[in-house]
């Protein structure tokens, strides 16, 4: 059998290679169609053009529309999240509120580097976007997310976090799925309510900064935001860190 002279291994290694080498030039030139020209240019007969293939030809590797969209999210997230990574483990000897306010910099850095990658994964300008559990871009979308929350999970450890008292109960359906995604005891739902809270001030610290709608106002808006992760980290109960 071929398997057996060593001859078929060597052949599914190269299709392997000239798979994935197609995948990494399809999402190369999916980011710069979405960077020069914005997310509607982002289609399967631009890429396969860029490629010098014909549309067909890219179903080979992408179903459609969507599963191009989903990898180039799923690909911008594993970015983000590698970069908020690196950026946790620049303060080893920190705690989990230092870490945090390196992290919280290094999604403002990122975004304002990339904006039109942001706002493909933060505004989700097509629909195909989408990070919903049943979307090929969720798990990615949850390594990112799994950085903030896992360190806001070590400040409600160490005590402190504000927590409120009279949370809506139509919250609770609503906040279940973040807690699933939480590994060790179980954190109860009024406190990731102030975890989803933190990250609305987080986000929203970014995104207008990004989108420009603070230029009526000022021209470094830095120290903004370097006061609202203040506030954040004091809601977590580390106003010192």
């Amino acid at each position: 059998m071929r398997d057996s002279s060593g001859t078929a291994a060597p052949a599914a290694r190269r299709r392997h290679r000239v798979r994935e080498e197609a995948l990494a030039d399809a999402m190369r030139i999916a980011r710069r169609l979405l960077v020069e020209e914005g997310p509607a240019a982002v289609t399967v007969r631009a890429v396969a053009r860029e490629m010098g293939l014909t549309a067909p030809g890219l179903y080979r590797y992408y179903a459609g529309h969507r599963e191009l969209v989903q990898a180039l999210v799923s690909h911008l997230y594993e970015e983000l999240a590698a970069a908020l990574e690196t950026a946790r483990e620049r303060r080893p000897t920190d705690g989990p509120g230092g870490r945090l306010r390196e992290v919280c910099r290094e999604l403002r850095r990122w975004a304002l580097a990339h904006p039109q990658e942001f706002t493909l994964l933060f505004a989700k300008p097509v629909a195909d976007a989408g990070t919903a559990p049943e979307d090929a871009a969720h798990d990615s979308s949850w390594r990112f997310g799994g950085v903030l929350l896992d360190l806001m999970v070590q400040m409600w450890r160490r005590g402190g976090v504000h927590v409120p008292t009279d949370l809506d109960p139509a919250w609770a359906e609503q906040l279940e799925e973040v807690r699933e995604h939480l590994a060790g005891a179980p954190v109860p739902l009024e406190v990731i309510y102030v975890f989803v809270a933190c990250w609305a001030r987080l986000y929203g610290a970014v995104a207008v900064e990004v989108f420009g709608h603070l230029d009526f106002a000022l021209t470094d808006p830095g120290p903004l935001f370097e006061r609202t992760v203040d506030d954040i980290l004091t809601l977590l109960g580390d106003p010192s860190a």
